[in-house]
């Protein structure tokens, strides 16, 4: 009974929106995760490249870059559920297009539009940290980790056996196509979310929200003025990490297969050794960072991150299984420890607003790192995007232990 009472009190947090949340993450999770493990190689046998992956790269980031702005504006003054609810019903039409695209092309159009539909996101990180208390900020982040990965644990193995069943082009347009019907499912939960402004309207014209634009930019950056400086240095390092996050990442799957010459099966394995770390990882990450405090756990989040790319471009299958059982528990340790002590940091009726300026510039930086990625990848070097990526965890290392302060009292 004290064990069950323990527990009780642990998982508190998990009821109401964020109950909702975890049960709408099991669905769009999974699905998602499917295609996305041969995404690389879908745009190159329709007819891309690896700089063409870059120009996607390039055209779907800075569409989520221009809808950060408004989306954490109308947040902030309309409230969060409406935006959830209406975008993430939104987002089965452009995985349609992903699963019937004839050419490279229409991956671009389709991966543009989804990323206009996540305008709902400064939305979503508000009312998660809008639900849950301070003291279990860590526990609760890790809780949402936990899910998305547990979700998706299978994910690869569906998608290694659609490949050898259909072949890389029907097997992931089957996979797009379960991606629509399991998206419309959560955006059904997602109707059972609760407001969390209070001040807030439950709903508001896109027409009106695009129409407040520049009073959302204005807004955006003024935050800033409002927010402790440990703050804009987190910011900076999710940015620069970003950056160079978007320079390598689409390419992890090209470099494997065409310079490692692993095996496209071996690869769904690896992707779910990933994401199991993640998931072992995720429990203990919180609750290490609600016990300690946010700031170490974060420092050690870079440290493992950078042994990442130097085990993945050694080489061997080993050190790959290696290096994503390192970089799974990094990103156990950063999505813990970074969000709660960014919702400890900002003040409830700014959250929208600072998510949203921060993700535009982060975004901004992440398409421009996707053209260069693909440039360097091709015209260079497939080695450069992926050392780029190394570096950039020094100067984030250095800034979270000097810079970076844990504030005397937490935001609610």
């Amino acid at each position: 009974m004290r064990l069950y009472s323990r527990l009780k009190d642990e998982f508190s947090f998990l009821r109401g929106n964020m109950l909702v949340l975890a049960t709408s993450w099991l669905l769009m999770n999974f699905s998602a995760a499917v295609p996305a493990t041969y995404y690389s190689l879908y745009v190159l046998g329709l007819g891309g490249t690896p700089f063409i992956i870059g120009i996607i790269e390039f055209a779907s980031f800075l569409a989520l870059a221009f809808v950060q702005f408004p989306g954490g504006y109308v947040a902030d003054k309309h409230g969060r559920r409406w935006l959830i609810v209406t975008f993430t019903f939104g987002l089965a039409l452009p995985y349609l297009v992903l699963a019937v695209a004839p050419s490279w092309h229409f991956i671009l159009i389709g991966v543009t539009l989804l990323n206009l539909f996540l305008v709902y996101q400064p939305a979503l990180s508000a009312i998660m940290a809008d639900s849950i208390p301070p003291e279990q900020r860590g526990m609760g982040f890790s809780i949402a980790m936990f899910v998305n990965n547990a979700a998706s644990i299978l994910s690869p193995a569906v998608a290694g056996f659609l490949f050898v069943q259909y072949g890389l082009i029907s097997g992931v347009r089957i996979a797009y196509l379960m991606v629509v019907a399991f998206y419309l499912c959560a955006a059904f939960v997602r109707t059972r979310l609760t407001e969390t402004l209070q001040s807030g309207h439950n709903e508001v014209s896109l027409s009106r929200a695009l129409s407040e634009y520049p009073k959302a930019v204005k807004e955006g950056i003024s935050v800033w003025r409002l927010l402790p400086r440990s703050m804009f240095f987190m910011f900076l390092t999710n940015a620069l990490s970003s950056f160079t996050w978007a320079m390598s990442y689409p390419y992890l799957l090209v470099y494997a297969t065409e310079v490692l010459h692993i095996k496209e099966v071996d690869w769904a394995i690896v992707m779910m050794v990933y994401t199991g770390s993640m998931i072992f990882a995720a429990l203990p990450s919180g609750k290490l960072t609600d016990k300690i405090g946010r700031k170490k756990p974060l420092f050690t989040s870079w440290v493992f991150l950078a042994f990442f790319p130097i085990l993945f471009l050694l080489g061997d299958l080993p050190l790959v299984f290696a290096a994503f059982l390192l970089f799974g528990t990094s990103n156990a340790l950063f999505v813990a420890s970074y969000q709660a002590l960014e919702a400890d940091l900002v003040p409830r009726e700014l959250r929208g607003k600072e998510v949203g300026c921060s993700q535009f510039i982060t975004y901004l930086l992440m398409s421009i790192g996707g053209l260069a990625g693909g440039f360097f990848y091709q015209f260079f070097s497939p080695t450069v995007p992926f050392i780029i990526a190394f570096l950039s965890t020094i100067p984030c290392a250095v800034i979270t232990l000097f810079l970076i302060r844990e504030p005397h009292k937490r935001e609610t």
